[in-house]
């Protein structure tokens, strides 16, 4: 060593002002578009999975999950895509050949001649709602939804900065949002944009055609953008499942081949969005998702030749529906609503506890039933209502039903 390279000693001052740099930053903090409520139901799905990871049979009526076989045509086409070229990233929007084949449902379902380019495949529901609400909407818009509704709505938007308008609904005022509402809202003070789910979760609830074509004439005239959730579409025990599309060219339209087609694993799903939005919605796609699953697109399109298989099962649903809207009443579950479609159930239990989730842990606990506390769906009133999934087989849920009136007694 260099004589005249004398070691560094550091001074005490030194030592001080080292220690103040590594404490004075303030502790690194998850950021506030975070701090959304957890999705309860995923909560009790988990609480669920533990106790029958000790041993325990529990009765998942939790989530909205199709328990059914994913359909042959499916899998024999998933299993082809396999066999086939590498599972490889696919255009942003998806394959051209699954774009082509939902928009040739549209046609065979609904009649409407729908352009493939203005459809988009995505990564479950949930992706759609994400591109659909960073492509409509600036940070700060309000946006109507209503109330009970799916929390998660309400939480993607105020993680995006959006300010989320709730509108409530009961039993008695009518299970759905009316034109006068919207209108009465938008006035207190304007809405940029109306996410409205007809068959809706977790009433069942669903808009008459005329309901719907109200509703989007009223909204177009305010200047109110648009969006309608339809992933239950199919599971219609009454009336009719009619789609946006049907009026307005400028609604933006959710769909998913988790519900109706039983594929909630594979995570794909759609949305066929108006002309101006197609280009900002393929930006987003590529950067937020790349593409979505390659060997699930290849699989959803054996989804549309599987309906006679489908309705096989929507008619166990139907079962399922019968025997919890005479049985439920009868234990103490009150003011439900109609269940026109989707397959749950939406309850008070006032007559039973003021504590939802308290009752819903209780359930799980003691009788093996897991449903899911209505403070998912809404903070409000939600801690005397309960939802009950019937996406099971009919076995399942009768069996259910005497678990909880066993317990109860």
């Amino acid at each position: 060593m260099n004589p005249d390279d004398k070691p560094f000693i550091p001074s005490e001052n030194y030592l001080v002002k080292m220690n103040d740099r590594r404490t004075s930053p303030k502790p690194l903090q998850a950021s506030s578009r975070s701090a959304i409520r957890p999705f309860l139901a995923m909560d009790v799905l988990a609480d669920a999975n533990q106790l029958e990871a000790q041993g325990r049979r529990v009765i998942h009526m939790e989530v909205g999950q199709p328990t059914a076989r994913t359909p042959r045509a499916v899998l024999e086409a998933a299993r082809a895509g396999l066999s086939g070229r590498p599972i490889v990233y696919t255009e942003a929007m998806g394959t051209e050949l699954l774009r082509g084949r939902i928009a040739a449902h549209y046609s065979e379902r609904y009649g409407i001649e729908l352009d493939p380019e203005r459809v988009a495949v995505t990564t479950g529901s949930s992706a759609g709602f994400t591109l659909a609400f960073l492509a409509a909407f600036n940070p700060g818009d309000r946006v109507a939804v209503a109330t009970p509704g799916y929390p998660a709505y309400r939480n993607i938007l105020q993680a995006l900065g959006l300010e989320v308008v709730e509108i409530a609904l009961t039993p008695n005022t009518g299970p759905n949002i009316t034109p006068g509402q919207l209108e009465e809202t938008h006035a207190a003070s304007r809405l940029a944009g109306l996410l409205v789910a007809s068959p809706a979760n977790p009433t069942g609830s669903m808009l008459t055609p005329s309901e719907l074509s109200a509703l989007l004439n009223v909204s177009e005239e305010l200047g109110i953008r648009f969006i309608s959730d339809e992933i239950y579409h199919g599971l219609v025990y009454g009336g009719v499942a009619e789609t946006a599309l049907r009026f307005s060219n400028e609604a933006i339209v959710i769909n998913s081949f988790s519900k109706y087609y039983c594929m909630a694993g594979w995570r794909v799903g759609w949305m066929v969005m108006p002309a101006d939005l197609t280009r900002p919605i393929e930006r987003l796609a590529q950067n937020l998702y790349l593409s979505p699953p390659d060997l699930s697109q290849r699989a959803a399109l054996g989804a549309f030749d599987s309906v006679d298989e489908l309705d096989g099962i929507k008619a166990g649903y139907a079962q399922s529906r019968s025997l919890l809207l005479d049985r439920l009443p009868r234990l103490g579950f009150g003011d439900l609503y109609p269940v026109d479609g989707a397959f749950y159930v939406y309850a008070s239990v006032a007559s039973l506890s003021n504590d939802s989730t308290d009752f819903a842990k209780q359930m799980l606990q003691q009788a093996g039933v897991a449903a899911t506390p209505g403070l998912d769906f809404d903070l409000s009133r939600g801690a005397g209502t309960i939802r009950f999934s019937f996406s099971g087989t009919p076995t399942e849920v009768a069996e259910a039903v005497e678990r909880m009136e066993a317990w109860l007694r």
